[in-house]
């Protein structure tokens, strides 16, 4: 603070005033405002007041930034995440990437605040460059899962997409499925791996996709049933359908369902992550099961190692984890009752 009062060319306690939005009797003149809190983003000042009492002690705190609370997908990796935490003597503080205090403060400056030994980034932040050029100059170490197709700049935990959208797409093969549609949900940052793995294997497997077998659709229940109606509408519909999220494969059991057509006799369906519900879908849901516990498990032992060992070098790294293909029973041989 007397850096920044030195800069600016006001007294510390004016610094003080501004820096804490503190009440005074005398209006701070907004030039001088502005003067003192550009010297402080100039100077990288954090506010840290868990820092000043703990003279730098550990908080035992992870600070996980998490793209969209609205994905049920991260409802059960937030769970788990915090399950891990508090198993290796951590604490969580959430934060949303659309979440601020203020028109002026970043996200990675709350988690600073609240003095967090390490950060975890759970989503694809491409669309965030601010965020991320934050958290590129931050002292706190960063771990990120699920990055799709992002640069790598921090450690990083992925699942292997491409392997398990191959997987479920081998089982309905392997129960004699030719005609296999593919409804694309619209993921974040136009990602496509899920996507390019079905194009992928039809080719090699059956020649190509037949014309209007891949379907994009918005992620959401009304996106899927959306698709799976244009799907049943073609002359020659498939046998079954697989799709890149387990919410759009839902969307597409309401539509077998309203449109009379039963799954798995006339229609075999597989979904994409094996979120809490897919169990309990009528029929219950083929899926592949998204590695969560294995990611969270990877990224905080990674987290802790670098906050507890500061000289631990932060390069960029990936580690992969492959989904589990995971049998229900909405998949069987076509026109035959499982």
């Amino acid at each position: 603070m007397r850096d920044i009062a030195a800069a600016s060319g006001v007294s510390q306690s004016t610094v003080s005033r501004v820096l804490n939005n503190a009440p005074t009797k005398v209006p701070i003149a907004p030039d001088t405002r502005e003067r003192v809190i550009e010297a402080a983003r100039h100077l990288g000042y954090r506010p840290n007041p868990l820092a000043r009492g703990l003279r730098g002690a550990p908080t035992n705190l992870i600070g996980a930034v998490v793209r969209d609370f609205s994905d049920v997908f991260y409802a059960g990796v937030i769970e788990t995440l915090v399950v891990e935490s508090m198993a290796h003597g951590y604490n969580v503080v959430l934060g949303h990437v659309n979440g601020r205090l203020d028109a002026g403060t970043p996200l990675t400056t709350v988690l600073e605040t609240r003095h967090t030994d390490a950060i975890i980034l759970l989503g694809d932040m491409r669309a965030y460059p601010e965020l991320l050029a934050d958290l590129r100059g931050s002292p706190v170490p960063v771990v990120a899962l699920w990055q799709g197709g992002s640069p790598l700049e921090f450690p990083t935990a992925n699942p292997d997409d491409r392997a398990g959208l191959q997987a479920g797409l081998e089982h309905l093969a392997s129960l004699g499925h030719r005609r296999i549609g593919f409804l694309s949900a619209e993921l974040p940052n136009n990602y496509r791996i899920r996507e390019d793995a079905y194009a992928d294997f039809m080719r090699d497997r059956f020649g190509g996709v037949p014309d209007g077998y891949l379907q994009r659709c918005p992620l959401d229940l009304n996106g899927g049933e959306s698709a799976l109606r244009r799907l049943m509408a073609l002359a020659e519909p498939p046998t079954a359908v697989a799709a890149s999220t387990d919410l759009v494969a839902m969307g597409a059991l309401h539509a077998a369902h309203t449109l009379g057509i039963p799954v798995p006799a006339r229609l075999s369906v597989v979904g994409f992550d094996d979120i809490l519900i897919a169990s309990h879908t009528v029929p219950a849901l083929t899926t592949l099961r998204m590695p969560i516990a294995e990611i969270i498990g990877h990224a905080v032992a990674e987290a802790v190692t670098l906050a507890r060992h500061p000289g631990t070098g932060r390069e960029p790294s990936l580690a992969t984890f492959k989904p589990e293909l995971i049998v229900r029973e909405s998949t069987a041989p076509p026109g035959k009752r499982p």
